[in-house]
């Protein structure tokens, strides 16, 4: 078929020209002597991505399980108690990987469409006045069902019960598109990926850690049950230290990661999160248009990055994900786990604008309409673009005083 296939499943998502040019290179030797002011720079912007002032980023050849799996083995023991909650599928694989790794994990359970349970944390926290509790995780943004959660309230409540226990984020689909504030939170280990906000194919783990988890994983070295090596921080540490890797790194993702940070810091963070808002809400205007409702429970549970809508009643979300891929070349994601057959999922991250947008809601609209669902021709697609014309009118009025 002519054209290309839209690509607007909540990752990987679309790669830049000039990100895809940067890796477009000859192989060159990660062991040179000027590798270091390439790579040196490269890890100071990323930090500066996670706002982390303190701390330092690793980058691992790996996806974000990688990273997952570094901040738990270098910072924990087995048995050690931690605060989960389990609310979609990738929430789901972080208590799974805690398990496997023989801690001794308090799940919160809680309704698929919502997210992480402030009240019922801040009440465990303050309940373990013992501080058997050694680390609070909290999925960021999880991606099956398209909900965000209250890192900062999660922070207030550790506070509040004056709780020393580290504070996790999976931040594998909201860091570098959903506002994340590592310094300020005083987020100890958070987790990302190459393929979503950082507009790069799939191959990077990124790990971002406070100084209070370098000094904590220091200590944990001393008496570590766990056995360390791929994901060791002390291995990174030394040789990252010296401008180069324990390991061959993946170099021409390197320096596409290079030209994604330069692109990140050219339209600014706080510019890359409202264009992300805006896109998210042209897109939840679209699916009230069509009388759909979304995976999230409530607006305050909104993704900027991934829209997680209900399928209605006796129509397999799946039909609809096949025919747009099928019939009109567009990738939409499928539901995950318990949501299977009943959502699809529209991404709106990464290196997207108003009218990629719009052609992702007009082949979602069509094949809605060729499954069988009764939505007007042209009624989510014309929601979208009347907010995202004076969305940005209000933007040069604003940008203008």
């Amino acid at each position: 078929m002519a054209g290309f296939t839209q690509l607007f499943v909540p990752g990987p998502t679309n790669v830049p020209e000039t990100v895809r040019q940067a890796m477009n290179m000859p192989m060159e030797d990660m062991r040179a002597p000027d590798y270091p002011t390439f790579t040196r720079a490269l890890f100071a912007d990323l930090q500066k991505v996670f706002r982390n002032e303190t701390g330092r980023a690793f980058i691992f050849p790996s996806s974000g399980t990688g990273a997952w799996e570094s901040a738990i083995i270098n910072t924990l023991n087995p048995g050690d108690r931690v605060l989960m909650s389990r609310f979609g599928q990738f929430s789901h694989l972080w208590v799974d990987m805690a398990e496997r790794f023989g801690l001794d994990v308090d799940v919160v359970d809680v309704e698929w469409g919502t997210g992480v349970p402030v009240e019922i944390y801040a009440e465990k926290l303050a309940a373990d006045k013992e501080h058997r509790i050694k680390a609070v995780f909290v999925t960021h943004n999880e991606t099956a069902t398209g909900v965000t959660s209250d890192v900062a309230g999660v922070r207030a409540a550790l506070d509040a019960a004056k709780h020393p226990a580290l504070l996790f984020v999976d931040g594998v689909s909201s860091v570098g598109s959903i506002d994340f504030r590592q310094e300020e939170w005083r987020v100890d280990c958070a987790v990302s990926g190459s393929q979503k906000g950082f507009m790069l194919p799939p191959g990077l783990g990124f790990l971002s850690v406070s100084q209070r988890a370098l000094d904590v994983a220091k200590d944990a070295t001393k008496n570590a049950r766990f056995y360390r090596c791929y994901f060791s921080f002390e291995d990174m540490i030394r040789a990252n230290d010296t401008g180069y890797f324990p390991y061959t790194p993946a170099v021409q993702l390197l320096r596409g990661l290079r030209a994604a940070l330069d692109l990140i810091a050219e339209e600014g963070l706080d510019n890359i999160f409202e264009r992300h808002n805006r896109l998210a809400e042209g897109v939840r205007k679209a699916v009230a248009a069509w009388g759909l409702d979304l995976c999230a429970k409530e607006p305050k549970w909104h993704s900027d990055t991934v829209s997680a809508v209900l399928a209605p009643e006796g129509i397999d979300s799946n039909l609809i994900v096949k025919r747009a891929y099928e019939q009109y070349q567009t990738s939409l994601g499928v539901g995950l786990s318990k949501v299977a057959g009943r959502v699809f999922r529209i991404g709106h991250l990464g290196w997207v604008n108003e009218v990629m947008m719009c052609g992702a809601l007009s082949a979602t609209e069509m094949a809605l309409r060729d499954c069988g669902v009764k939505v007007a021709p042209g009624s989510g697609v014309g929601a979208a673009l009347e907010h995202y014309r004076l969305a940005a009118d209000q933007a040069a009025i604003a940008k203008a005083a």
